[in-house]
């Protein structure tokens, strides 16, 4: 036996190396995946919007005649005291007369004059009628509503010589001042209340009608936040929510607390040209943030989460452990001893980065992050 083992002991060798190797080439091989724990910690869900911060209080300046606006030297940041002088606004100045333009004030000039030298002559001829009709009234020969006739006629003369006159006066003022300024004393223009400028809106001198906009004036230290929700959205939300505001500009969190709903919605077109009705929810910083707050401004865009429900201790699994089973119920893989198990779970709160485990794991395991579609039940597993 030996001798026979002696003679084919090279072909029995070669015939194990081929065996080796085929059962190494047809051995099942590991699926690298990555894995993740059971954990447990603090868990929150909520709805999270864009915002924008305001000031709570701010006004806006406009010009309270149409005039000559001198230029607003003050700038965005400068601070102002309520009654503080913001600028003057004077008389717009008048278009210069042209030729015709002046031919034409002279005609109605005249115009005017000839027709108040003819209410005077008229009047004078009124008034000697009505002393007659009084002398006459005295001695009964007159009836009463005759002498009220005669008054009247003197009274309404005297009305038309006025309005005459004054028509003459005016004309001669326009033909006085063919390239002055048309009003009286200038017109100040005053800061409403306290604060600092948010934004200057007409800088330059120059005519501007009455109430077009100079610039808003508000308190920079009281500011909020106003997140516009979707309608099926903000009715989750309830006056005294905590919420958590974040992408602001700093490291952390900033804590606020929901103030009021808004009750009127108003349609908004989202950039997918979807029409969305929008509820504006106001939040007002927590005490502890507002020092960091401060740093904020007027319109600074920002990212808040409205905390709706918050489990302090829960037990949580990575959200992309997280797969759908063939009866629409959740599932998991979980490494059992280098093998990958699928398990069902039950859940209650989810976010974006966990859910809450109700049943089906336990604090520890080890799950398969984001399963392929070829994992399977009993397939061997090892971490990437």
């Amino acid at each position: 036996m030996m001798d026979l083992v002696k003679r084919w002991r090279w072909a029995l060798l070669v015939a194990a190396l081929l065996l080796l190797g085929l059962l190494y080439a047809f051995w099942p091989a590991s699926t690298l995946v990555d894995m993740g724990e059971v954990d447990r910690g603090p868990m929150a869900v909520g709805v999270t919007d864009d915002g924008v911060t305001r000031a709570e209080e701010y006004y806006s300046v406009s010009a309270p005649v149409t005039g000559y606006l001198d230029r607003i030297e003050l700038e965005a940041g400068d601070q102002v005291e309520r009654g503080m002088l913001i600028t003057r606004m004077r008389g717009r100045p008048a278009t210069p007369l042209d030729r015709r333009s002046l031919q034409e004030l002279r005609g109605a000039l005249s115009s005017a004059e000839a027709a108040a030298a003819s209410v005077t002559t008229s009047l004078e001829q009124s008034r000697r009628d009505l002393a007659r009709a009084e002398q006459l009234s005295e001695r009964g020969f007159l009836a009463r509503a005759q002498l009220e006739a005669a008054q009247t006629r003197v009274a309404t003369g005297e009305a038309n010589l006025a309005q005459a006159r004054a028509e003459a006066v005016r004309i001669r003022a326009l033909m006085a001042q063919p390239g002055g300024e048309t009003g009286g004393a200038p017109v100040p223009v005053r800061a409403p209340a306290s604060g600092s400028v948010m934004s200057v809106i007409t800088e330059s001198e120059g005519v501007i009608a009455e109430g077009t906009p100079l610039m808003t004036i508000g308190d920079s230290e009281q500011i909020e936040v106003v997140v516009d929700l979707l309608s099926r959205e903000a009715v989750r939300v309830s006056p005294g929510d905590r919420v958590e505001i974040h992408q602001w500009g700093g490291p952390d969190a900033l804590i606020g607390i929901v103030d009021r709903i808004e009750p009127y919605g108003r349609l908004k077109i989202s950039a997918l040209g979807i029409e969305e009705q929008r509820v504006n929810v106001i939040i007002r910083f927590a005490p502890e943030a507002r020092s960091e707050a401060a740093r904020l401004g007027h319109g600074y865009q920002l990212d808040a989460t409205i905390v709706l429900e918050r489990r302090d201790d829960a037990l949580r699994v990575p959200i992309g452990a997280l797969f759908r089973g063939g009866d629409g119920g959740w599932r998991v893989f979980v490494d059992d001893g280098g093998r990958a198990r699928e398990r069902a779970v039950s859940l209650g709160l989810i976010n974006d980065e966990h859910a809450e485990v109700l049943d089906g794991l336990a604090q520890g395991d080890t799950v398969v992050l984001n399963p392929g579609n070829m994992l399977e039940d009993g397939m061997r597993i090892s971490r990437r």
